[in-house]
């Protein structure tokens, strides 16, 4: 999506554009000339105001929906508007205020990860939606069971009592009592460290010869760490609030572009693909309609903000997702903002 420069539009059309587009986000209706002409204080008759528009619908930046209707930006005109005319402010003081106090909530971190996500929600009118960070749980106790001839139910248990069980597609040598021997070495190796942490040094022991397991076990502790390390990684967990919101008098309009924002919505490991394009970001990130694959049929636009620990440390992702229409001036500082709050609340 490509927009002309700014520099190249009159004063005049500046105006118009951004009347239309301001019209627009306000109200999720086109803008027609003689609303300009009687709202805008532009002196300026409807059919000069006409032919502005004209103009501005052949440069790409406005399109009208319907015959005689009015006008509307398009995606690359919501780029232009977003990149060089619109004005951020920062949240009111009740905004704040909500912000802080949802946030600061006691309770495990989950629970401030799902509030800051319905609070987006309520705050946008829109979607919520917070990437959590990876757990980081430091374990208790592995163990391996048999199931078949061919798999192994690998049981892992963290301190904080969470339990996650994986199978593990596993050759018939590997099996027997070299469970029993893997069981207990990796329990005393992980003990007390993160999935990671347990990865790495039991990788190196193996490497290095220095174990006394045998050919069978060795190969059942690096093909299991193997597949737990992969699968912890590619498994973002995202929490999603307010989908509901989605379905306001303008959408119902058009079922068709809320049912596949839905759909896309349902595609968790999908949006946080999404949300981690704005990982590295040093401010919010705003993607408008098509310029993100995946939310392209369903023409809407996400704002997105990383947020970081203590350290400065990129944890997680929070944003919110709605029609293109969203309040883009009033939504980003809100985004930003809650990034920075959900931070000093990770610590």
């Amino acid at each position: 999506m490509v927009s002309p420069p700014l520099t190249e539009l009159t004063d005049r059309a500046r105006d118009i554009f951004r009347m239309v587009v301001e019209g627009y986000l306000d109200s999720g209706q086109p803008v027609g000339s003689k609303t300009l002409s009687s709202d805008s204080g532009l002196n300026l008759s409807p059919a000069s105001i006409r032919s502005v528009l004209a103009e501005l619908e052949q440069r790409g930046l406005l399109s009208a929906p319907h015959t005689s209707a009015g006008r509307m930006p398009t995606e690359s005109g919501l780029r232009l508007f977003v990149d060089a005319m619109m004005q951020v402010g920062e949240p009111t003081e009740s905004e704040r205020a909500a912000i802080e106090q949802r946030i600061a909530q006691p309770g495990p971190i989950e629970r401030a990860l799902e509030q800051t996500s319905a609070l987006l929600s309520d705050l946008s009118g829109a979607a919520g939606m917070v990437m959590v960070p990876p757990r980081e749980s430091r374990l208790a106790q592995i163990s391996l069971t048999a199931l078949d001839a061919n798999r192994v139910l690998a049981v892992l248990v963290a301190e904080d009592g969470h339990v996650e069980n994986r199978i593990l597609a596993l050759s018939a040598a590997a099996l027997g009592t070299s469970l029993e021997q893997a069981s207990n070495y990796l329990t005393a190796k992980s003990a007390g460290r993160t999935l990671a942490e347990a990865s790495r040094h039991i990788e190196h022991e193996i490497a290095n010869g220095r174990t006394a397991l045998d050919d069978a076990s060795r190969d059942l502790v690096s093909r299991g760490l193997a597949t737990w390390s992969q699968d912890a990684a590619e498994r973002p967990v995202l929490i999603v609030r307010g989908q509901a919101k989605l379905l306001d008098d303008a959408a119902l309009s058009d079922i068709e572009r809320v049912r596949s924002l839905l759909d896309d919505l349902e595609s968790k490991q999908s949006v946080a693909e999404l949300l981690e394009n704005a990982r590295h970001a040093e401010a919010t990130r705003i993607f408008i309609g098509s310029e993100n694959r995946l939310f392209s049929l369903s023409g809407s636009s996400v704002i997105a903000a990383p947020y970081r620990d203590r350290d400065g440390k990129v944890v997680g992702v929070l944003g919110v997702i709605g029609p293109t229409r969203l309040n883009y001036a009033r939504v980003v500082p809100m985004v930003d903002f809650t990034a920075r709050q959900l931070g000093k609340r990770i610590g």
